[in-house]
């Protein structure tokens, strides 16, 4: 066994470090490596986020109600697949796939259950959509103005990230080009309706969990967010006023102090490339982000480890300076959450808040000279990667040319190899392992569900106005094939009560469907 031990990335760890780079950097000022405020945690806590959606909207109505009442200060909802490719829970497509992964969102009608009993201008709301993102930001929309929320004091974060779909989570609908309009169109109406909405959330937590490593992590999000800079650029949008609103979201894995540097590397970073792009707002300079435990460093062998694994990565989060954050529940790599699992997950957050010290002072690990050259390294190594996308065109290109794709697949590949030859330990798979009891309790869906949504929307088809539906979405074809914001025309077929699959089908046609 060697005796050289390096971080996840391949960057070797000295046995001591005696120096560091002098430390020059405060709090809340460019390029921000210690942090985008000067209080941080002692002005405000992290939002303590816990993803959720499962089966109907009545069905999750019920765990956001348990999450709030038990201390969840943000919302974070997850869809299932049908939904994020544009299927309506009736089509073929959606056989055995209807609230698995997520809520099933076929219409307004569904988002209206959804949130029922909870004002949208009282709390942030993230959801995790991509390609359908449009079309669920519309109906929340839709939902506020019902509710008569100012639009203009709404807050949350839609993903609308589709770049690392085709890199690593495969829920795309239309080719790039197209998909480029609709993120894009996004920007430009949010920055005049919706001013406090965090428009995109660039992300690199699935480029994590498809197996690359920190450091590619780290290099293709910031591409990809690059990307979208300057589509918006391209569109004539202010880089201060539409940067402004992106966040990011990454993961948190399990080698502790690489973690804490990749977060502190990559807000050195996006402030360089924001301002290289024209950027002189330091609120555009900023880079906000929000994390979660990985998913896939989870083990069904012995779940309960899984606490302090999660324990473990919450807490380099929030050492290296997150803004909201969602801790797994240590039953996630058997089925979708207990409610007593996502209680633990949320204690967790509430714990390293409340009991740990960490929030008393900002960036703790500051001025450490492992932290510091960790940081630094990093920060060295993701930037050759940049720039290597950069010469063969930038992100969409490199995405394209399947670069990412392979480079993602080469670092699954020696983290798989290293775990089967114990190079790298896993505990309870390959070390310190024991004969698995049977699990008393897993949260299941019924496939039953699926009759529910096909009769809501029997029932939504029968009542509505038949006339403004077909209206609403000729208009939106005519929109698509033109060159004018889209968004305005969805909200309109939105507010007519056609479906998610009807609106996805009018963009197919008019985009078409990309074919890896």
């Amino acid at each position: 066994m060697s005796s050289k031990k390096h971080t996840s990335s391949g960057i070797e760890i000295k046995e001591v470090y005696k120096t560091c780079r002098p430390m020059e950097e405060l709090p809340g000022i460019f390029p921000f490596t210690r942090g985008v405020k000067k209080d941080m945690y002692r002005g405000r806590l992290w939002t303590m986020r816990q993803y959720a959606g499962f089966s109907t909207a009545e069905e999750s109505n019920k765990r956001y109600h348990y999450l709030l009442s038990q201390g969840t200060t943000g919302l974070s909802v997850a869809f299932d697949l049908p939904t994020q490719i544009g299927y309506d829970s009736d089509h073929d497509m959606a056989d055995g796939e209807v609230g698995k992964v997520g809520v099933a969102i076929d219409s307004l009608a569904d988002m209206e259950l959804l949130f029922e009993g909870i004002e949208l201008e009282k709390i942030t709301t993230s959801m995790t959509i991509n390609s359908t993102a449009a079309i669920l930001l519309a109906m929340y929309i839709a939902l506020a103005k019902k509710q008569g929320a100012d639009l203009r004091e709404l807050s949350g974060t839609v993903q609308n990230d589709i770049l690392k779909e085709y890199v690593a989570r495969g829920t795309y609908i239309y080719p790039p080009v197209p998909s480029m309009r609709l993120i894009t169109d996004i920007f430009e109406y949010c920055s005049k309706e919706l001013p406090k909405w965090n428009t995109i959330s660039v992300s690199g937590y699935h480029i994590r969990e498809a197996g690359s490593t920190a450091v590619q992590e780290l290099a293709f999000t910031l591409s990809n967010g690059k990307a979208y800079l300057k589509a918006a650029l391209e569109k004539g949008l202010d880089i201060n006023v539409f940067a402004s609103r992106i966040s990011f979201f990454f993961n948190c894995h399990n080698n502790f102090f690489e973690e804490i540097a990749k977060f502190r590397a990559a807000r050195r970073m996006w402030a360089k490339i924001t301002r290289d792009l024209g950027a002189t707002s330091e609120k555009a300079q900023s880079l906000r982000f929000h994390a979660q435990t990985g998913g896939s460093t989870l083990t069904a062998q012995q779940p309960l480890n899984n606490i302090v694994r999660v324990s473990n990565q919450a807490l380099a989060a929030v050492l290296g300076g997150a803004q909201s954050l969602h801790t797994n529940g240590y039953d996630e790599a058997l089925s979708l959450p207990t409610e007593e699992a996502a209680k633990t997950a949320l204690r967790t957050q509430q714990i390293i808040a409340y009991e740990s010290g960490v929030v008393d002072t900002v960036d703790p690990m500051g001025g450490s000279y492992f932290v510091e050259t960790l940081t630094d390294e990093i920060e060295s190594a993701a930037f050759e990667y940049i720039k290597g996308i950069d010469e063969m065109g930038g992100a969409v290109w490199a995405i394209e040319k399947g670069y990412m794709q392979d480079e993602i697949a080469k670092a699954a590949y020696d983290f798989q190899r290293a775990v089967e030859s114990g190079e790298q330990i896993v505990v309870g798979i390959n070390k310190y392992t024991e004969e698995a009891p049977a699990v008393k309790q897993v949260f299941r869906i019924d496939d039953s569900i699926r009759q529910l949504q096909i009769q809501k929307l029997q029932t939504l088809k029968s009542t509505r106005s038949a006339e403004a539906v077909e209206k609403a979405l000729t208009d939106l074809e005519q929109a698509a094939k033109g060159s004018v914001n889209t968004i305005p025309f969805i909200l309109n077929a939105v507010e007519s009560y056609a479906t998610l699959g009807e609106i996805s089908d009018v963009l197919r046609r008019v985009f078409g469907e990309f074919r890896p």
